[in-house]
């Protein structure tokens, strides 16, 4: 996802700073976007000059203090409430102009938990894109019940009228608008799988040539990656109560196994 952002923001044009937590990962963020950007180009849907221009606008770092001076930060870690508390703690403390912005591309998080980890939570805002970045047209804008209102009106032209993308207004709830419905939909379908109603590609196919979906649940869901479906539907769970939100037992088991999707070469489909 992070890579992802980054692609949408250079292709707009803007100086984007890419922070990965080591060498390694930034070399694997600046090839996936090579690639993305190399089959852009192999389509003519951008020509040389752009293409070129587009990765002279990125920047890839291993170290936090690189963002300092940026306007906008959007933090795109893995969906672990610890994990973007400790990050977005440390942005306060680095980011130095008092009227950057700070994003979090959470999918299930409340804003304000992770805002309440800074001295600056009017400046906090949801930022949450989808996957991949560079091709979905949504984006899903969050304010907190901290969020001035025009740091929320800042980033919603920003995503519209710079990135180019369609903007829904969500409320601070766990979930959002997209994940609030689809999640269950996708735990659904595991567990019609688990409980042996149907094969992966029936349940799959099922909901592409019946309802006419894109991609199936469980095709998306390995794609999405099953460590962060389970970590959201705990969220959710922790936020409703509700049993439709519950992760299955075979997520857990799976994701304890390491068949976390396309990540790892194995989900509910092997990859290998």
């Amino acid at each position: 996802m992070g890579g992802g952002v980054a692609e949408v923001t250079a292709r707009s044009g803007l100086a984007t700073v890419v922070r990965e937590v080591s060498p390694e990962a930034a070399e694997r963020s600046r090839s996936g976007i090579e690639r993305s950007l190399g089959r852009a180009l192999d389509r003519g849907k951008i020509d040389e000059a752009t293409h070129q221009a587009i990765l002279d606008n990125l920047t890839f770092t291993t170290e936090l203090s690189d963002l300092s001076d940026c306007d906008l930060v959007v933090e795109a870690v893995i969906e672990s409430f610890d994990l973007k508390a400790e990050i977005f703690a440390e942005l306060d403390a680095i980011v130095t102009s008092p009227d950057a912005i700070l994003a979090t591309n959470t999918s299930s998080i409340p804003i304000i938990d992770i805002a309440m980890a800074t001295d600056r939570p009017d400046h906090v805002v949801g930022l949450h894109f989808f996957n991949p970045a560079p091709v979905m047209a949504l984006v899903e804008v969050i304010p907190s019940v901290r969020t001035d209102p025009s740091v929320t009106e800042q980033v919603t032209a920003f995503a519209t009228d710079v990135l180019g993308k369609t903007v829904v207004a969500a409320k601070d709830r766990a979930g959002f608008v997209v994940n609030m419905l689809l999640v269950p939909y996708l735990l659904g379908a595991m567990r019609m799988f688990e409980d042996g109603h149907a094969t992966a590609e029936d349940i799959d196919t099922g909901m592409t040539l019946g309802a006419g979906h894109p991609m199936g649940p469980l095709t998306l869901s390995d794609l999405i990656g099953l460590d962060t479906m389970l970590l959201v539907g705990e969220t959710l769970q922790a936020e409703y109560g509700d049993p439709a939100y519950a992760p299955p037992a075979l997520l857990r088991r799976m994701v304890a196994g390491g068949h976390l999707g396309r990540k790892t070469g194995r989900g509910f489909y092997d990859y290998s």
